[in-house]
């Protein structure tokens, strides 16, 4: 069980609004923040190497519970050593609970009260997870920030339905927090409570009164608008304490990071800037997206973003991704990937430096 004491640092708070500069000290180093972590589903963010990540100032990666309990197994990460070790990652990692797959396959899943029992999305097969059984998960892989296991509300959802998750959110979470760790572990409690400001607001108290290591703000980012993602950030952010990090998940696009760090917001995920490369797109400094597989760029031989000093777009052209994007040749989506990777940590740098320069609100008007 942590301690509940605070790994977090404020360094530097903004004059012009909530958004602030911090470190987070883990086992496996120290993250600056804000900052934007790519998601490493099974244990690699993929289409890159660790090593393409700390050429780029990746400072954290993330891991999922849910997808690492089905292959390879906790049992096979321990032999190798923990995920650390396994992945040749020997930087910070903060692994879900598996919350998020009660959510997006609640075809394959039934509710209890101690938890859930799915249909394995790979062969059909049953297992349970709940707080203990992903606390135990988390604990085996080694991650240094443990998330509590939660439900992640549908939208749109009822009121009474938003209600009665939330209750049960708080007692998984409640458990979770009473689960052992290993040493130097944190662990990470999740507000919960759709697009209710009275469930958001009852949400926040109740998880603030348990000590967790630091507080997400989670159930967004999943079909509201995003003027209604920005309200629940503004709603909950302001009850979060000042001393923990305060993570979104699975936000989202470059303005939406901006907008949530303007709120006091420290932490970010999202599959974005890795699913778009896949799909041939890539992000443009200032937040704007780019189709290179249309063939609009078939002859254009400039790069994706000549201001971007990414590997990409110092040694290849539009056209050239573009054609191995449409032959399926696997360079092309590492290109896009590492391209959209080095932009997300440009933009963390350059969200950090404004804070810094008390030019935060400024910095938000390059952004689209």
């Amino acid at each position: 069980m942590s301690d509940g004491s605070s790994h977090f640092t404020v360094s530097f708070r903004s004059t012009e609004c909530a958004a602030r500069l911090g470190t987070l000290e883990t086992p496996h180093g120290t993250v600056r923040t804000p900052v934007f972590m790519p998601v490493g589903t099974r244990g690699t963010v993929k289409a890159m190497s660790p090593l393409e990540l700390e050429g780029l100032g990746t400072q954290i990666i993330l891991g999922n519970t849910y997808h690492l309990l089905l292959r390879p197994g906790p049992e096979l990460v321990a032999k190798a050593g923990g995920l650390h070790r396994f992945a040749a990652w020997n930087h910070p990692i903060l692994t879900d609970s598996g919350g998020f797959q009660v959510f997006s396959l609640a075809g394959l899943r039934k509710m209890r009260p101690d938890g859930v029992e799915f249909a394995s999305h790979i062969d059909g097969s049953r297992f349970f997870l709940g707080p203990v059984e992903s606390a135990a998960v988390q604990r085996t892989l080694g991650s240094d920030i443990v998330m509590a296991f939660d439900e992640c509300t549908p939208y749109p959802c009822t009121r009474e339905e938003a209600e009665k998750s939330l209750e049960l959110t708080h007692r998984w979470e409640e458990i979770s927090r009473n689960q052992p760790l290993n040493e130097g572990q944190q662990m990470f409690g999740i507000v919960q409570g759709s697009v209710y400001r009275d469930l958001r607001e009852k949400s926040a108290r109740f998880l603030t009164s348990l000590p967790f290591n630091g507080y997400a703000i989670g159930g967004v980012s999943v079909g509201e608008s995003e003027e209604e993602m920005i309200q629940a950030v503004e709603w909950t952010a302001p009850l979060l304490p000042e001393d923990k990090p305060r993570y979104l998940m699975g936000v989202g696009t470059p303005r939406q990071i901006y907008e949530s760090v303007k709120r006091g917001v420290d932490m970010f995920d999202c599959v974005m800037p890795t699913r778009l490369a896949r799909h041939g797109t890539a992000f443009v400094r200032g937040g704007d997206t780019l189709p290179v597989k249309a063939a609009r760029f078939r002859e254009d031989f400039s790069p994706v973003d000549g201001r971007c000093p990414c590997y990409a777009c110092r040694n290849f052209s539009r056209a050239y991704i573009r054609h191995l994007l449409n032959v399926n040749e696997i360079l092309g989506v590492r290109l896009l990937t590492i391209h959209n990777i080095a932009c997300y940590m440009e933009l963390m740098r350059g969200i950090r430096e404004a804070i810094q320069n008390g030019t935060f609100l400024s910095f938000g008007e390059t952004l689209s």
